[in-house]
């Protein structure tokens, strides 16, 4: 939003002018920084319901993150100060949100504020991952390296989520058309057929008597059936909020078959690449440890990592530490060991997130070739069933007449 204000410099000169800030209050602090004396602001935007900027409608993806990282590297690299990057950026982005994010930013820079600081007042758009390995550059003075640090790791993250998110897609989508067709065929289809069938006083098969049965519950309690399934997925939703609610889904979803096996992988994955980057970059290992359990995306290794800390602050290593529970497999327990050993624990666990990311890859790879084989046949055999048990009666019926 654009704010209009009225303000006085500490030489006691009278100042006004614009200024752009997703709130009233970012805008005032904004000001604050820079040594003014605020007596007057408001918005200066007129804008029809048309023209509102929404936030939800323009979100920041981790696509635009990806991207951003990139850029600010390049500009780096070439030696642009951090307030020209943040003011460029800014002026050239295509999402209006991300551009105001980054005029704010600059605006913290401007009054003094570190990049790290400037970044953290905004958790929606860089996560306490981002935020803590822009702070490790800060402290080494190795801030263009950590930007190519985070946009290399933001573009694997980025490919094998979407991925992995691709491959679930389209047999979610198969298997959501797949029961809509047979519950309107159900609902709309086999009441008008049964009607003939029930009327020509013919005996009816059990299989067919089944099918029936099914049909007429659906068209007088469908309402319902819609109903509770609704209600359903609505506590699954709450439940989802609450510690042992998330702890209980993360685990069943780690249990499905085949699909948990590549969950798995998928945060073991993440885990290695996380932990790796940031030791890469000079973060300590509690603090890796802890950051790790925050940006990890499932409760089940969140509460791994955080037991993990808590030994390792006792004075444990991290490989004993990671081999106390059954969710880390061998491989990753015996490779951190080698790690702590050789002193190169960061180049090791670099080595192991790319083994998970080619296992993941694979996996997702064998989940596609496989889904649409068996997608078709289950198709294929449910439609089929539920014709034959509604026509072979009917071809029965007419060869009696």
């Amino acid at each position: 939003m654009l704010f209009s204000y009225h303000a006085i410099d500490k030489d006691g000169h009278e100042r006004e002018g614009t200024i752009e800030a997703p709130s009233k209050e970012v805008a005032v602090s904004a000001l604050q920084r820079r040594s003014l004396i605020i007596s007057a602001i408001e918005s200066s935007e007129k804008r029809s319901l048309l023209e509102m900027n929404f936030t939800f409608l323009g979100r920041v993806s981790n696509k635009d993150v990806v991207i951003l990282s990139r850029q600010i590297a390049t500009l780096f690299e070439a030696q642009v100060s951090a307030l020209r990057v943040f003011r460029l950026l800014a002026s050239e982005v295509e999402n209006k949100q991300l551009a105001t994010v980054l005029s704010t930013v600059g605006d913290d820079l401007q009054g003094g504020s570190p990049i790290s600081k400037a970044l953290a007042r905004h958790p929606k758009v860089f996560s306490t991952f981002y935020v803590n390995m822009v702070r490790a550059g800060e402290e080494s003075g190795k801030l263009s390296e950590t930007f190519n640090y985070l946009a290399d790791y933001l573009d694997r993250s980025y490919d094998l989520i979407s991925k992995a998110e691709n491959a679930l897609i389209y047999p979610i989508f198969v298997i959501a058309v797949f029961f809509a067709v047979m519950a309107l065929m159900l609902t709309l289809v086999i009441p008008k057929i049964s009607a003939v069938l029930v009327d020509s006083g013919q005996p009816i098969p059990v299989y067919t008597g089944i099918i029936i049965g099914f049909s007429n519950f659906l068209v007088h309690y469908g309402i319902f059936v819609l109903i509770a399934l609704i209600a359903g997925g609505f506590y699954l939703w709450q439940l989802g909020k609450t510690e042992n609610g998330k702890l209980v889904l993360d685990g069943l979803k780690l249990n499905v078959p085949y699909i948990g096996d590549l969950y798995e992988k998928l945060y073991l994955s993440r885990i290695a690449d996380n932990f790796s980057t940031m030791l890469l970059s000079g973060v300590s290992v509690i603090e890796a440890i802890d950051i790790t359990a925050a940006v990890v995306g499932n409760s089940v290794y969140e509460r791994v990592l955080h037991d993990v800390g808590a030994d390792v602050k006792g004075g444990s290593s991290i490989s004993d530490a990671l081999g106390r529970h059954s969710e880390m497999p061998g491989i990753m327990v015996a490779m951190t060991k080698v790690g702590e050993e050789t002193g190169e624990l960061g180049k090791i666990l670099t080595t192991l997130a790319k083994f998970y990311n080619r296992e993941v890859s694979t996996a997702v790879d064998t989940l596609v070739d496989l889904i649409e084989p068996i997608m078709i046949v289950l198709l294929g055999l449910g439609v089929g069933v539920l014709l034959a048990a509604i026509l072979l009666p009917i071809y029965n019926l007419a060869g009696a007449i």
